[in-house]
């Protein structure tokens, strides 16, 4: 009788902890279905959620104003005991509620100099997958050109930029036009302009294009079909899109980076620290399946050389954030 009496008292205290849980996300800029950056943390908070029957809360924020607002709303109205903020916009609201709020666990993608003991946070080598996505463009190109659109343009986005500049010259590539949409947060949603700077640089001779624009890709791979040219996605796998004219993806695994936060948060491991996620770990990288397979067949072996040699530290990857500026380009 005791040990019935113990088994149950245990099983509902489990059920009353798993009640407490309450796990929230605030997607940024662009919704949760942007085909790229936030759709990937999605696809983490999804898995999270089939794999524990827990029900995260969401939020799509509209503005940038709307940012801390949701936060907040999470926390103080709808009792979020653990929650996630999508992309370096977010860091100072969420940094700001995390301190008024030390029993909430909180976790922010892209960011990794805020102070906390309850906020974890994830960074990424985006500049050594982006490395092999140009090694990719410089085997396929017949020009010996190549364009790289980014988003706002942010050293972050300087960054992808970088490594992909490297990777094509020393591939064999001659010629990288950089571009960026914007300096506000409008520029991670706008896919005509997209579109019009890929134009651009195909005028110049550029036959693939690298987008790491967040929604405005969209309009990046887009104009690379219409025009029968080569494009390069980012964050998620990409590749589907368009297929016969996506040549690859750089994936970023912004869903490992939310399903293990919301993991750990579970078990009420959460502590507050920074995790950066390289090739080595497979944070970073590009995308193979049945789209591009045969595409990158005849040079795939020097893109898995280049991984090994870059987690050897034979190749050093040029890191805009540690150089101040790129070389590459």
């Amino acid at each position: 009788m005791l040990k019935k009496t113990i088994a149950l008292a245990l099983a509902v205290s489990g059920a009353a902890y798993a009640q407490e849980f309450k796990p929230a996300v605030v997607f940024d800029l662009g919704g949760k279905f942007d085909k790229s950056f936030n759709e990937g943390v999605w696809n983490g908070v999804k898995r999270f959620s089939e794999e524990t029957g827990i029900e995260v809360l969401e939020y799509e924020v509209s503005s940038e104003a709307e940012r801390k607002q949701a936060i907040e709303r999470m926390v103080k109205r709808r009792g979020a005991t653990a929650v996630l903020g999508i992309g370096f916009g977010q860091a100072d609201a969420l940094a700001e509620i995390a301190a008024a709020n030390p029993d909430v666990q909180f976790g922010i993608i892209d960011v990794n100099w805020l102070d906390g003991a309850n906020i974890k946070q994830y960074g990424f080598q985006e500049h050594e997958g982006s490395y092999l996505v140009g090694v990719a463009a410089a085997k396929a190109s017949k020009t010996g050109k190549a364009g790289f659109v980014g988003g706002m343009d942010i050293p972050l986005i300087r960054r992808f930029a970088c490594g992909y500049a490297q990777g094509f010259k020393d591939a064999g590539g001659s010629e990288v036009y950089v571009n960026m949409t914007g300096d506000t947060a409008a520029a991670w949603n706008n896919p005509t302009r997209g579109g019009e700077l890929a134009q651009s640089q195909f005028d110049r001779g550029a036959d693939v294009v690298f987008a790491a624009a967040g929604g405005t890709g969209v309009g990046v791979l887009q104009a690379a079909k219409d025009k029968g040219k080569l494009a390069i996605g980012v964050d998620s796998n990409q590749n589907h899109l368009h297929p016969g004219t996506m040549l690859t993806s750089m994936l970023k695994r912004v869903d490992v980076a939310a399903y293990n936060f919301f993991k750990e948060a579970q078990s009420g491991r959460v502590e507050g620290a920074v995790h950066t996620l390289g090739l080595k770990d497979e944070g970073v990288g590009w995308a193979v399946d049945e789209h591009n397979e045969d595409m990158v067949a005849s040079f795939r072996a020097d893109i898995d050389k280049a991984r090994d040699d870059i987690i050897a530290g034979r190749i050093e990857v040029n890191d805009y954030f540690v150089l101040e500026g790129c070389p590459s380009y």
